[in-house]
């Protein structure tokens, strides 16, 4: 038996009135989930633990199995697994976004965050503004990496965890009553905008009438993590397929493999099918028993707040995706279960996380059940299967 968990990253959503009332998954025209749907099971999983901020990372933890209340020390730290910074016990990490600012007349706390991604940004260019800022902001017990596209990295050594504000929670804010009441950063924070918003990257950005990457943002600090094994855990041999550093990291804690697929890159135009090839080829070829397929794209245009992307992400899922994974096992002889869902809702009018509970879908290649006709939210509540405890959704995915 194989297994694939296909996590549509901020999937879910909320109902619009400009749909007629459908959230974008119900208007999404999503033929391989419904079809598979008619035989599977439909059902809703809290992946946020009570009293948890709804993140990707507590999410994610949920639905390989991790309950957040033991493992998760912070969003960063698992960045920081991905990236192959050594963390000493006593470092805390912070994540370091590269944003778009206002560049309005004004100090730098009236300026608001216009752009959480910069544009989503390319890794090629964000290093080297990371490195622009690295060698102007110099300070002994911090360090700088760069990541992925606007995603980067600040270690301070010996270190405080402290609450700070993600930087897509406050989309057109004005940034003031959320920058860091530790000096050091804030002062850190601050300089960047005089380095970056003049620098010839940025200046080209915006003659191109691209969003300027034009201030870091810290968020998401957290000390070192410690996961147990997922191979001892579950007895599955692993590989995760991603383009964030956050997945990637959670995969290094857990003890599984990552594969790089070229054009990967967390955006709307990203390479779906190779994300479904290198699944494909882990499962029937390279003797990987589960293969968790990340998909940043819907997440991202929720935190856009543009609808049509939106549903285009989830379409892309299902047409670039699901059906590559499923035309390429249904040629195979391999039995094979297939868990669809997302890690959080992403509401287009909400432009953040919520902490909702999500749709899933699991379906066995084994079995023929009467099923729901339609994947979406309404059809899953429906359905009378809720586990309030998502983490332990992945044990059922895995019960013989």
């Amino acid at each position: 038996m194989k297994y694939v968990v296909l996590l549509s990253d901020g999937m879910a959503g909320r109902p619009l009135e400009e749909l007629g009332g459908r959230t974008t998954l119900e208007a999404a025209r999503t033929p391989v989930m419904d079809a598979l749907a008619e035989r599977a099971e439909i059902g809703m999983a809290s992946m946020v633990p009570e009293g948890m901020a709804p993140g990707s990372d507590t999410a994610n933890l949920s639905v390989m199995g991790y309950d957040p209340n033991v493992y998760y020390t912070g969003r960063s730290p698992l960045e920081a697994l991905s990236i192959g910074v050594d963390m000493a016990a006593e470092d805390v990490s912070f994540r370091c976004n590269v944003v778009t600012l206002t560049e309005e007349e004004g100090a730098y706390e009236d300026q608001r965050i216009l752009d959480h991604s910069s544009g989503e940004i390319s890794t090629e260019d964000a290093s080297v503004l990371i490195e622009a800022v690295k060698e102007k902001l110099f300070r002994e017990g911090y360090e700088f990496y760069a990541g992925t596209s606007y995603r980067h990295l600040l270690i301070w050594k010996q270190g405080e965890v402290m609450e700070l504000t993600p930087p897509h929670d406050i989309l057109a804010k004005r940034i003031g009553g959320y920058l860091p009441e530790n000096s050091v950063l804030r002062e850190m924070m601050e300089k960047s905008y005089e380095i970056l918003k003049n620098h010839p990257i940025n200046i080209r950005r915006k003659e191109q009438g691209l969003n300027p990457a034009n201030s870091l943002w810290f968020w998401g600090a957290g000390t070192r993590p410690a996961l147990t094994s997922f191979r001892e855990k579950t007895g599955k041999k692993g590989v995760m397929i991603s383009a964030v550093d956050l997945l990637k990291g959670i995969a290094v804690g857990a003890g599984m493999d990552n594969i790089f697929v070229e054009g990967a890159n967390g955006g709307l135009y990203t390479n779906y099918e190779g994300k479904a090839d290198a699944a494909v080829k882990a499962l029937l070829e390279d003797g990987y028993d589960f293969a968790y397929i990340h998909v940043e794209a819907p997440d991202e245009m929720g935190h856009l707040g543009v609808m049509k992307d939106k549903i285009t992400a989830i379409e892309n899922v299902d047409s670039r995706v699901l059906k590559r994974i499923m035309d390429a096992f249904s040629a195979s002889d391999e039995d094979f279960r297939i868990m669809v869902l997302p890690d959080h809702p992403t509401p287009v009018c909400m432009r953040t996380h919520t902490g909702e509970a999500v749709p899933y879908l699991i379906y066995d290649s084994r079995t023929k059940l009467d099923g729901i006709h339609i994947y979406n939210e309404k059809e899953a509540a429906k359905s009378g299967h809720v586990w309030k405890d998502g983490y332990r959704l992945i044990d059922h995915l895995f019960e013989e």
